[in-house]
């Protein structure tokens, strides 16, 4: 008995170390398309996941369609999707490589939303399956297991490109071009290289490895529209382990991880979707830039690049403007879908918080839903199960939230650019798969019903007018506190430090530790939102933590404007009005919400406030220039 029980369990774990090899193979090959064009572009191609996506596509059409086998797609797919992203590099993404690199991380965070909402209103959610080439039928006997022939083919043919990659980076005279372009480009320039090109060039090699990926994928997965969009977050997570930019390192990370992704689900099954998270946090806390990245590859711009080169602008509230605010948000109820409101001043609030962090200390967090999220679930337990009322649940969300940032602060704090970002991530990642995982949270069903209860044993919450001017009050109180923050002498600090830290910290502040107390204020008010969120809605899901509710509120800065205090706010009304007049649309609207995302990032970057306070600038200049010439 227990020579079989140790067979089976033989078994299990050689047949997960095959998917182990498996994923690698994937993780490998999409992770060195990344550092690929990260070290040359410097840009953080996050559409690389809906490129993946569009192989398999390119695959599955020209089989359905066309008639052209699997051994034809290999090569016309990564034909035909690299020359979409050469096309995409010549338009688009070139306008942003003098940029911060995040401008990059969002611009393609746009383009991968087009892209995924195109074909999903094209050929829904649902897979579509692609069929193993007869030629690789059938399984072989290593004894001890049987293993697929395509998925050996896969293994070994993935090494095959991965080393391939590596040895024209790093053996040929091209490579030494792209290597010498990566550190000077205007001196590889003046030797007579088209360095333009060379860039075109090594995108379009870089989608066309993405591509690759998705056809070898395709008889593996169904070909989904969604079969990019969860792996690219682990790729990304791949490639930040192995360094950015380091082709060796993505290799091997990919491979590794791929394995230790395996083992995890024979040992302890819960922790496989986040052993790649807690992995990622702990190699940037001993590892800045990866396991094989250089000093040099660490992203460390200034922290002003990510306040997008937007002044702080109307720092001080005018009266008449506040009063016009107020009467507005008092009447608005009586002609508005209270609902509708009440779900806008809370993301007015979530954008005001995050913005607090980009606008003012110029650190981008791209893992805020953990504080929204976290705080969403605890409440609503917390006043479902716990019976306690609406505002010591609101105040125990908070906490938590607060708690939370402190400790993920602590983690973060001394990154900065890109590596502080996906730290962020790594860390709300690890949020999300707890809440799904966690007993209290109700797995995808969520929290649901929450009762809304008597504010202080007297207003019933029920009421949606008492309920509006219930959320009003937390909202403007919120805002109240990150107004004075920013109007104080602390705030004053942020602004030094987000303007040139260097020498902020030769003026004798640490500003490690302003930044934590920004981060964690930050997160506390970020808590309250989505306390207050879970309250309304009376329900608290993974969507409250999922990274796409991070992307949500930085399109929300973006669109009002970085740097203004009203921007966040404005953002924040604009696209929840825009979600609830276009849900309808239903994947057009992720086309539409992209296409703001690129618009903003290429041609918007002031924002809508921070466009009308350039005009009025402008303006006044005239004005007064006109006063001086008469």
């Amino acid at each position: 008995m227990d020579a079989s029980i140790f067979d089976i369990t033989a078994a299990e774990l050689f047949s997960q170390l095959a998917i182990g090899l498996i994923n690698g193979a994937f993780y490998s090959m999409l992770s060195i398309g990344l550092a690929v064009i990260f070290g040359l572009l410097n840009v953080i191609n996050f559409v690389h996941g809906a490129q993946y996506m569009m192989g398999a596509f390119v695959a599955w059409l020209g089989l359905r369609y066309l008639g052209l086998n699997y051994w034809v797609s290999l090569i016309v797919a990564p034909l035909i999707v690299g020359l979409f992203g050469a096309l995409l590099e010549r338009l688009i993404l070139r306008r942003v490589y003098k940029l911060d690199h995040l401008y990059g991380f969002l611009l393609t965070v746009g383009l991968a939303q087009i892209i995924e909402g195109l074909f999903r209103a094209r050929y829904g959610t649902s897979g579509q399956p692609y069929s193993i080439p007869t030629e690789l039928s059938g399984a072989l006997d290593l004894g001890f297991m049987y293993l697929p022939n395509y998925r050996a083919w896969v293994i070994v043919a993935s090494v095959v490109v991965c080393l391939s990659v590596w040895l024209i980076i790093e053996k040929t005279r091209l490579g030494s071009y792209l290597r010498a372009a990566t550190e000077n480009p205007q001196l590889v320039e003046a030797f007579g290289v088209n360095v333009p090109w060379l860039i075109t060039i090594t995108y379009t090699c870089g989608v066309g490895l993405a591509a690759l990926s998705g056809v070898m994928a395709a008889p593996i997965y169904q070909v989904s529209p969604l079969m990019g969009t969860n792996l690219i977050i682990v790729v990304f997570a791949v490639v930040v382990i192995g360094g950015m930019g380091s082709i060796f390192g993505a290799i091997v990370s990919g491979f590794s991880l791929g394995l230790v992704e395996s083992l995890t689900k024979v040992f302890y099954p819960e922790a496989s979707n986040t052993v790649i998270f807690v992995l990622m946090a702990i190699v940037l806390l001993l590892k800045p830039a990866g396991l094989f990245g250089t000093a040099q590859a660490q992203v460390n711009a200034p922290p002003a690049s990510i306040a997008l080169k937007v002044m702080t602008r109307a720092r001080h509230m005018s009266p008449p403007l506040v009063c016009v605010l107020l009467v507005m948000a008092v009447i608005l109820p009586f002609f508005v879908y209270p609902v509708l409101l009440m779900k806008a001043l809370c993301f007015a609030l979530f954008a005001s918080a995050f913005h607090l962090l980009i606008g003012y200390v110029g650190l981008m967090s791209f893992g805020h839903a953990a504080y929204f999220g976290m705080a969403s679930y605890i409440t609503a337990y917390t006043i479902k199960t716990w019976h306690l009322s609406p505002e010591l649940g609101i105040l125990a969300g908070t906490g938590v939230a607060a708690a939370l940032g402190a400790v993920f602060g602590l983690i973060a704090i001394r990154r900065q650019g890109i590596y502080f970002a996906m730290v962020t991530l790594a860390l709300a990642q690890l949020v999300f798969f707890f809440c799904w995982q966690a007993p209290f949270t109700g797995g995808e069903d969520g929290v649901q019903g929450v009762p809304r209860g008597y504010l202080f044993g007297l207003f019933d919450l029920s009421n949606a007018y008492i309920m509006y001017f219930f959320v009003l009050t937390i909202c403007l109180f919120g805002l109240c506190v990150i107004y004075r923050i920013i109007n104080s002498p602390f705030g004053a600090v942020l602004n030094a430090i987000r303007d040139n830290e260097v020498r902020a910290v030769s003026l004798g502040y640490h500003t490690a530790q302003y930044k934590l107390l920004a981060f964690i204020l930050s997160a506390t008010l970020a808590g309250l939102a989505g306390s207050t969120k879970s309250l309304v809605f009376q329900l608290a899901s993974l969507t409250d933590v999922n990274y796409g509710m991070s992307g949500d509120v930085v399109l929300m800065a973006l669109v009002g404007g970085v740097g203004t205090f009203l921007g966040p706010i404005v953002g924040a009304f604009v696209l929840i009005s825009m979600e609830s007049y276009l849900v309808r649309l239903g994947s057009w609207y992720t086309v539409i919400q992209g296409l703001i995302f690129v618009f903003c990032v290429l041609s918007f970057r002031q924002g809508i406030v921070g466009e009308i306070y350039a005009w009025l600038h402008r303006r006044t200049q005239s004005r007064l220039q006109r006063i001086a010439n008469t």
